[in-house]
């Protein structure tokens, strides 16, 4: 399974962008998907998640500015950011879990290869 994560760029503040994180290859259901950030000098931080069921949970950072979702598929991810900030700017990853299932007995972890999102004042 990989993750393929677009959408990043440079934005000045205020400005809006949205990221997409498609999975690709043998997919079995992730329980929860993601995106955390990481700026530099900074340990990488939780941003948005989104479970199976739809529950969502933010960061207290981006609580009112960013939304996440996901497909009917449930294979891609959504992070729809308005109102951005210069405290924005870092290197954004997705991830997915996936449950244990007939193949695989444990959680498996995947991430995507990040990109860049850097706000402008």
């Amino acid at each position: 399974v990989q993750l393929q994560a677009s959408g990043g760029g440079l934005v000045q503040a205020g400005g809006s962008l949205r990221l997409s994180c498609a999975a690709s290859g043998r997919i079995f259901s992730f329980n929860v998907m993601s995106w955390y950030r990481q700026a530099p000098g900074k340990e990488r931080e939780l941003v948005a998640l989104i479970t199976s069921d739809g529950t969502t949970i933010y960061g207290n950072s981006v609580k009112g500015r960013f939304t996440i979702s996901r497909d009917n598929a449930g294979n891609t991810v959504y992070l729809q950011m308005n109102s951005l900030k210069p405290e924005d700017t870092a290197v954004y990853y997705c991830n997915a879990v996936q449950p244990p299932n007939w193949k695989y007995h444990d959680y498996i972890d995947y991430w995507g290869q990040g990109t860049q999102v850097t706000v402008s004042s």
